[in-house]
């Protein structure tokens, strides 16, 4: 999963409108974005299962995608906000981001773990819906619409009649960018 996280972002900036839309993109892609270095300094990495595709990687995330490393990951993205915006924003931010994990586990195969670095040897954690395409393709889709809808109804709601047309070229562009995100997930 990967676009579906941002429909989350959406949604919620729908409902704190304090919040800028970027902060809460990038703390729905949070996990993510840590996973890029330990991917480059070679402690994580992704492996194609058969032919590759949407869904066909196995991912060896076992830092930054563990349940704990996903919390302090969050934590700290909390932290950091309610710094900048505010305790109710800096946990909304938090949630926001250790969202990232719960949708992880619902999608991925078996290879999230509980603790960092697999320790103790715990058993890996994961749904597994990557396994049927189509309905983890429908729930990103429905995640996308969802928080897109809610999107542009807050932002319509909330402009004056002189910038409605703002507004709705602004939550098409986002809606538009969101959408091209799940055809980026059929490379992954």
């Amino acid at each position: 999963m990967f676009a579906g996280h941002f429909g989350v972002a959406t949604a919620v900036k729908s409902k704190v409108p304090e919040l800028p839309l970027w902060a809460l993109l990038v703390s729905t892609q949070l996990i993510d974005l840590a996973f890029i270095p330990f991917n480059l300094a070679g402690l994580e990495w992704m492996e194609p299962i058969g032919e590759g595709g949407y869904g066909k990687m196995m991912i060896f995330a076992f830092y930054t995608h563990s349940f704990l490393g996903a919390f302090i990951l969050s934590l700290l993205a909390g932290f950091l906000s309610g710094c900048f915006w505010g305790r109710r924003s800096g946990i909304i931010i938090g949630s926001v981001a250790f969202s990232h994990w719960i949708l992880d586990l619902l999608v991925h195969r078996p290879d999230l773990p509980i603790l960092p670095g697999n320790a103790g040897n715990l058993p890996l954690l994961g749904f597994g819906i990557w396994e049927f395409v189509y309905v983890s393709i429908l729930i990103e889709f429905l995640l996308l619409a969802v928080g897109s809808f809610m999107y542009i109804k807050y932002l319509l709601n909330t402009s004056e009649s002189n910038h409605r047309t703002k507004s709705i070229v602004t939550g098409c562009t986002v809606t538009l960018f969101l959408f091209l995100s799940l055809g980026f997930d059929a490379f992954l």
